[in-house]
C-alpha cells in the first residue's frame, strides 16, 4: 500500500514519523512531494523516504493520497491531479474549511474522500485529530485510516458539521495552551526561577493536568476543587482569575477560531 503526501512540511512529516514508528508501513512505501529540492533533501534526510518535485508522480502512485498544503493551494494542486484521481484511491485532506462536498466538486469524479484535522502535538505523538468521510469510504479503509492517525495521538471520527468546532478546540488551542505557559514562566521567573525551569515546571505541570481529566474520567471542576483549600493561595488565584475574565476570554478565542475556520 503506497501512501503519498502532497506537501512535506511539519504536521506532514509528523504524521510520517508516526506512521513509520509505528511500523504501519516501510519507508520505501511512502512518496512525498516538496516545492523546492532543499525540501526533497530535509525529507529524504529526516524520514528516509521517496521523495519527488512532482506533485502528479505522487498521484499517481498513492492509494491513500495526503494533501497536505495550505488551504489556499488546495484547489491549484487538485487542478493539476485530479485526471490522474481513481475511485480505488482514498484523498484525505487535512485543510481547515474545505468541505467533503467542495472537495468531491472540486476533484470532478466519485473519490473516497476523508477530512483529518490533527493538530501540532502530533510531532511528539500526542496529536488529536478529527476526521469525517463521504459515503463512498468503506469501513475497511476508515480503519486504515484510524491506525494511521491513531500513529500519532489519538483519533476519532465526529460529523462533518462539528468538524470546525474540534478543530479549534485541538488545532488551534495548542497555540493558547502555549501563551498560558508562557505566561506562567514569566510570573515564575517575576518570582526568582530561573528561564529554563520555569518553562520546564509550567510544561510539566499542564501537561500533569491533562493527564488526570483524561486518566481520572473527573469533571475539569472537580479537579480544580481539589486543589483549592478553603482560604489558600490557591483559590485567591482562581478568584483573580475569574476577575479578569479567563473563562469567557477562553471561549470567545475558541468560538472566533471556529468561525474563522468556516471560512477558510
Amino acid at each position: 500500500m503506497k501512501i503519498g503526501f502532497i506537501g512535506c512540511g511539519n504536521m506532514a512529516s509528523a504524521m510520517i514519523g508516526g506512521i513509520l514508528k509505528k511500523g504501519l508501513v516501510q519507508k520505501n512505501d511512502i512518496i512525498v512531494s516538496n516545492l523546492t529540492e532543499a525540501g526533497s533533501k530535509r525529507s529524504r534526510e529526516k524520514l528516509g523516504v521517496e521523495t519527488t518535485m512532482d506533485n502528479r508522480e505522487v498521484a499517481k502512485k498513492a492509494k491513500i493520497l495526503f494533501l497536505a498544503v495550505k488551504p489556499q493551494f488546495y484547489e491549484e494542486v487538485i487542478l493539476e491531479i485530479r485526471d490522474l484521481l481513481t475511485e480505488e484511491q482514498i484523498l484525505v485532506s487535512i485543510a481547515p474549511g474545505k468541505t467533503l462536498k467542495w472537495l468531491e466538486d472540486t476533484c470532478g469524479c466519485s473519490m473516497k474522500i476523508i477530512r483529518l484535522m490533527p493538530n501540532t502535538p502530533a510531532q511528539v505523538g500526542e496529536g488529536m485529530t478529527g476526521g469525517c468521510c463521504n459515503e463512498r469510504v468503506t469501513e475497511e479503509d476508515a480503519q486504515k485510516i484510524s491506525e494511521i492517525a491513531g500513529s500519532f495521538g489519538r483519533f476519532e471520527f465526529v460529523p462533518e458539521r462539528l468538524l470546525d468546532a474540534f478543530s479549534a478546540v485541538c488545532g488551534c488551542s495548542p497555540a493558547y495552551v502555549f501563551m498560558f505557559i508562557e505566561a506562567m514562566a514569566d510570573a515564575a521567573v517575576a518570582q526568582g526561577l530561573p528561564r529554563s525551569q520555569a518553562y520546564s515546571f509550567a510544561a510539566q505541570a499542564v501537561m500533569g493536568s491533562a493527564k488526570m481529566v483524561l486518566e481520572t474520567g473527573k469533571h475539569p471542576g472537580e479537579l480544580k476543587d481539589m486543589v483549592c483549600s478553603p482560604a489558600g493561595s490557591t483559590i485567591e488565584g482562581v478568584r483573580i482569575l475569574e476577575k479578569a475574565g479567563m473563562r469567557s476570554a477562553v471561549f470567545e478565542a475558541l468560538n472566533g477560531a471556529a468561525e474563522k475556520g468556516k471560512r477558510l
